[in-house]
């Protein structure tokens, strides 16, 4: 340690020489260890550190000479300087070998203290001077070995370049990281190096030149990485450069952390939010839808609170349902029970006939809405009117094919009814887009609904393009009025919009925010084309029927929409799309056209029609 005190030894057969010795020695710091004879002093030199010795030439069995070389031949006493002591003079032959033997000095007795005093102090000091530089080269050592360590177990890839951009240092953390062993890397230039992919290349290397040219600097680069089994991956680069000083050269740490998992993270969090977003636009939309056909067709406004809270309700019980299974299915009996548990049909009065099956999250949002329906037409008109009459409901499934039968007894005679309510155009409709079969059968004794219902969206057939009606709802004689909307100034403006009876395609995969729009499309005199539910459907609808204008769902199901917007823009036909999700998610080859978010008002689908009608003239007259 650098405190402890320095020893010295003398060695001498006179014990009254030693004691002297001991006297005219003063040094701080200094300790003398004596020994009497060249055995002695032997044994104490292997167990100890001398930073000087002083011994007597003329000593029995093993004289200051012998002991001298002895010491020299010894790799642990080699470098210990050695001052002869003799109180016999010498003549130069005697004089060559005791410097032979590795001495760096002779004093003659009687010693003269201040010479012995002033000698012994030059040899202390070089030897605190080398015990200091041990001590240093220990300490940087050790802090090299820890920083060596921490490199090599870094969860980052550590790894050093020189001015030249040679690769200098390679801890074992790259070589996990990269895959590189240390052997291979260890002197390449950065330019070969075989993690820097051919397109990032020359923006890696232009950073580390700049970074070399600045001094002493830091910087964050993010470039991909090539692993050395050909995996292609996402990297931050911490940099850190020390400018060169006189013989330090430049040089940069570079510590690489790989970021392929985050950002993955990243961008499946940034699409559930768009998805997550758009699921909450659509089910607005679909609010909406409901809340505006209920408008339509209420007779006052208990009739109108009465169903849009039952469908509310409806939609809602599905929803937690599916909400329970991660939105992957609901159970069709825990649907009915749901229904039965608050009410909307007793239990008692409702026969059940199938097995349970798992229907696909949209599949049992319509359902729900279906059944409650049905119920709720029971209720008012049919075989839950009164107190006796039954409903039997059964249902089969073969291969993806969910077949439905509701079947009332017991009721009131029925006859057709004269006109079509909203509830019975939502039962007839909700599903028609998707492929599904749904009829109704007024019969004397009961009416009976019959339902194929896909398990699989979008397994029908598409909508024959050359009708225009088809998959529209019929529209229900004017209902009694009610109070005007909370926007009476918007609702003027959108009424007062008149198109020419041009082609309007709807891609939309929501039944009942497709119905509304191809009203509202109907209602400023233009003919409504679709619903198209898919990409396949749509696209068969654009070759038979060459619609004048589109409006296109941002995302059908899960399926992009981008095909769709090629063929559009391929046969210049004005769109713009109606969606719940952002702009960022939409088709980046059509991010300049139009977009009406969901869930949207009258006044701005009529603004958006008129916009295409323009665009689309705009054209027509460019044509000619």
């Amino acid at each position: 340690m650098p405190n402890e005190p320095l020893k010295i030894l003398a060695v001498d057969d006179i014990r009254e020489n030693l004691v002297a010795l001991e006297a005219a020695l003063d040094q701080s710091g200094v300790e003398l260890v004596t020994a009497a004879s060249g055995f002695d002093a032997l044994e104490l030199l292997l167990r100890h550190d001398f930073a000087l010795a002083l011994l007597d030439v003329q000593m029995p069995e093993m004289d200051g000479f012998e002991l001298a070389e002895l010491m020299r031949g010894t790799e642990r006493t080699r470098s210990v300087p050695i001052i002869f002591l003799t109180a016999v003079a010498t003549d130069e032959r005697r004089r060559f070998r005791g410097f032979e033997a590795g001495a760096v000095d002779y004093l003659l007795k009687p010693l003269d203290i201040t010479i012995l005093n002033s000698k012994v102090a030059v040899f202390v000091e070089l030897a605190r001077q080398r015990r200091e530089i041990a001590f240093q080269r220990d300490e940087l050592g050790a802090a090299l070995g820890r920083l060596r360590a921490h490199g090599d177990n870094s969860p980052l890839a550590v790894l050093e370049i020189d001015s030249s951009m040679r690769i200098v240092s390679w801890y074992k953390s790259a070589e996990r990281a990269l895959g590189y062993p240390a052997a291979e890397m260890l002197g390449m230039a950065l330019s070969d190096a075989p993690f820097l992919p051919a397109d990032t290349r020359a923006a890696f290397l232009a950073g580390m030149a700049d970074l070399l040219d600045g001094g002493d600097r830091r910087a964050l680069q993010e470039h991909r990485y090539r692993r050395h089994d050909g995996a292609l991956r996402e990297g931050e680069w911490y940099c850190s450069s020390l400018a060169g000083s006189g013989l330090r050269p430049g040089s940069v740490m570079i510590e690489m952390l790989d970021v392929t998992e985050r950002r993955r993270a990243d961008e499946t969090q940034r699409l559930l939010i768009g998805e997550l977003n758009h699921r909450v636009k659509n089910t607005l939309a679909t609010v909406q839808a409901i809340a505006s056909q209920g408008f339509r067709h209420a007779r006052s406004h208990k009739e109108f609170q009465d169903a849009f809270t039952g469908r509310i309700q409806a939609l809602s019980r599905a929803h937690s349902m599916l909400s329970a299974t991660t939105w992957e299915s609901a159970g069709l009996r825990r649907l009915i029970a749901d229904h039965v548990a608050i009410g909307t049909v007793s239990e008692d009065r409702l026969l059940l006939e199938g097995p349970d099956i798992d229907l696909p999250p949209e599949l049992a949002l319509r359902f729900s809405l279906i059944f409650h329906e049905l119920a709720t037409n029971a209720h008012k008109y049919g075989a839950l009117s009164n107190a006796t009459g039954t409903v039997r409901l059964a249902w089969t499934r073969e291969a993806d094919v969910l077949s439905m039968e509701w079947l009332e007894r017991g009721g009131p005679r029925v006859s057709p009814p004269e006109r079509r309510g909203f509830g019975s155009t939502l039962i007839e409709h909700s599903m028609a887009a998707d492929g599904a079969r749904i009829t109704s059968d007024f019969a004397p004794e009961g009416v009976r609904w019959t339902l194929v219902l896909p398990l699989v969206l979008h397994a029908g057939v598409a909508p024959k393009p050359s009708s225009p009606k088809v998959g529209k709802p019929t529209r229900d004689p004017a209902p009694a009025p009610l109070p005007a909307p909370l926007e009476p100034a918007r609702e003027d403006a959108a009424q007062s919009l008149t198109l020419p009876p041009v082609r309007i395609l709807v891609v939309e995969d929501e039944p009942l925010v497709a119905m509304e729009l191809m009203m509202e499309i109907e209602d400023a005199g233009a003919i409504a084309l679709g619903p198209a539910t898919s990409c396949e459907q749509a696209l068969a609808i654009i070759r038979e029927s060459r619609p004048d204008i589109a409006l296109l769902d941002g995302n059908l199901n899960g399926e992009p929409i981008d095909a769709v917007g090629e063929a559009l823009a391929a046969a210049g036909t004005p769109f713009a799309f109606v969606s719940g999700y952002d702009r960022e998610h939409l088709p980046t080859a059509h991010a300049s056209r139009p977009m009406l978010g969901k869930p949207f008002v009258v006044a701005d689908v009529r603004a958006m029609l008129a916009l295409l009608a323009a665009e689309m003239r705009t054209e027509a007259t460019a044509e000619r």
